[in-house]
């Protein structure tokens, strides 16, 4: 049996893993050549999602399987395209569909027409939308739902 001090110490220690696995970081213009950058190996994933859009969450949740499926070689990052007021909601969505474990961002900006053009300029804004950034340097842009050979070519490089 574990004693309430040792539990109270356990969770003394674990607060700030929480508080940090709970960040969810603005997304700027000035942050998208980075974020777009070409990994060093494997691919990118930029998953972008709505708190009001209802094919987002299946989406997510696909993906998270598939990086998980492929840790060293796919890379995910969560962007809500909600508006910057909404950061709260956008945690509160994460934690509740379990997706708090990934890198999260949301807009930062009050203008998501110019970070999805800097984003990707093939997109019209539609969600979801699946960016994959391969290390070749080539990249390709999914809008909607993810099909199961979408998902099956995602992490599947040599």
């Amino acid at each position: 049996m574990i004693k309430p001090a040792i539990l109270a110490l356990l969770a003394c220690t674990m607060l700030p893993l929480m508080a940090h696995a709970a960040a969810v970081t603005p997304l700027a213009a000035s942050d998208i050549p980075a974020l777009t950058k070409p990994p060093t190996h494997g691919e990118r994933i930029i998953a972008l999602w709505s708190l009001d859009c209802v094919y987002c969450e299946a989406n997510l949740k696909a993906l998270a399987r598939v990086q998980q499926s492929h840790p060293r070689e796919v890379e995910l990052i969560l962007v809500a395209t909600d508006n910057p007021s909404r950061e709260q909601a956008v945690v509160e969505h994460l934690q509740k569909i379990g997706m708090i474990g990934f890198r999260a961002q949301y807009y930062a900006e009050a203008s998501p027409e110019r970070l999805n053009f800097l984003l990707d300029p093939e997109w019209g804004g539609e969600l979801p939308r699946t960016l994959v950034i391969r290390a070749d340097g080539s990249r390709s842009g999914i809008s909607g739902g993810l099909s199961p050979s979408q998902l099956g070519r995602i992490g599947s490089l040599p």
